[in-house]
């Protein structure tokens, strides 16, 4: 995964490249996904600048409804240039923060191809941390299945989590 860090210059329209990026996006959606089916996502943190994100991203976007967000309304020549003021405040604060992620438009749905857009990771975070403070992403346990959900009930685990 390496290549991937690399000045994009350096490959053009790269099919390797793109099938990486998409694998490296399916990933992070997969465990993304999982966390929510997971855990109390109030309590939820994504990155250690979670708090600093949220704060501009509610100064910048006091109105928007996160809840479902429209692809077309953030896309906009106007909201666009917004969300790029918005992303450059965190080029050096937050990793990857250009990334392409995927990101779902219904916070009660889950990745599909009718409800995935792609954005700016910081974008994502920003939608998805205001998400889970403002606890609407919980919805998705009662919904969904985790694939990977351990079991802790039983016994064994119930021990070890105890100690």
């Amino acid at each position: 995964m390496d290549v991937l860090s690399r000045p994009a210059e350096e490959f053009g329209n790269d099919e390797t490249l793109e099938r990486l990026w998409a694998a490296r996006a399916m990933e992070h959606s997969d465990i993304y996904f999982n966390m929510l089916c997971s855990v109390d996502t109030r309590w939820l943190q994504l990155t250690p600048h979670d708090d600093l994100i949220y704060t501009h991203f509610k100064q910048d976007f006091p109105e928007m409804d996160v809840s479902y967000v429209n692809e077309n309304e953030i896309k906009n020549s106007m909201n666009k240039a917004k969300w790029r003021i918005f992303c450059e405040k965190f080029k050096n604060i937050v990793e990857d923060y250009s990334f392409g992620t995927l990101m779902r438009a219904d916070a009660k749905g889950d990745y599909s191809e009718q409800n995935t857009m792609l954005v700016p990771r910081v974008q994502f975070y920003a939608i998805e941390i205001t998400r889970n403070r403002e606890n609407l992403n919980n919805e998705v346990k009662k919904l969904y299945k985790c694939t990977a959900k351990p079991n802790l009930e039983t016994p064994e685990h119930t021990s070890k989590i105890a100690t």
